[in-house]
């Protein structure tokens, strides 16, 4: 499936890569404001979900919540694989980098689940500019399946005005390359 070069600005995901998606390629996108672009939901309902071989390349984001995010629920199963997002240039974006294995879109806390989709080989390559939050990479992983094969290639996050942001890691496989800034301690 190849995406076009397109400007999305709406109030949703600008993209949004669902389940049963394969060999996925966006190139030139433009978006904002709204949600970013997310591969997911998936696992929603204890599902089995597979994402894989997506490639997103060159894309501009400015005032949305999230940039790239892959969003699974627990209970799920499944994988989300070998996905590439690069050449990003992100401006006033809330949450740059995310990897939730634990959404739960309601209000009150969802109950912790023995399962969940498999976020594995997902590389993050040449992604610059400014988070709105002081949380520029958030990786949120599950502590039975971590995210394995996940790469941070020159990437480079400051918080809007210049100030540092941080990055929050949690049970994750993870390699830098490069220059990268935030890094997970």
């Amino acid at each position: 499936l190849l995406v076009p070069s397109s400007l999305l600005s709406m109030c949703d995901d600008c993209i949004s890569i669902v389940s049963g998606s394969k060999k996925v390629l966006a190139t030139d996108i433009i978006c904002g404001p709204g949600h970013g672009i997310s591969i997911g939901s998936l696992g929603s309902r204890n599902s089995e979900d597979y994402v894989s071989d997506v490639v997103l390349n060159r894309a501009k984001l400015s005032g949305t919540t999230n940039g790239v995010r892959i969003k699974t629920w627990q209970g799920g199963s499944g994988s989300a694989s070998n996905i590439k997002f690069q050449n990003v240039e992100m401006h006033n974006v809330k949450n740059p980098i995310i990897i939730d294995q634990s959404y739960c879109d309601q209000s009150k806390p969802c109950k912790e689940q023995s399962s969940a989709v498999q976020v594995k080989n997902v590389v993050y390559q040449n992604i610059k500019g400014t988070s709105a939050s002081n949380v520029a990479i958030d990786f949120d992983c599950s502590k039975k399946y971590p995210c394995q094969g996940i790469v941070l290639h020159d990437v480079n996050l400051v918080a809007e005005g210049g100030g540092s942001a941080k990055a929050k890691c949690n049970n994750i496989n993870l390699k830098n390359i490069g220059t990268v800034t935030p890094r997970c301690s």
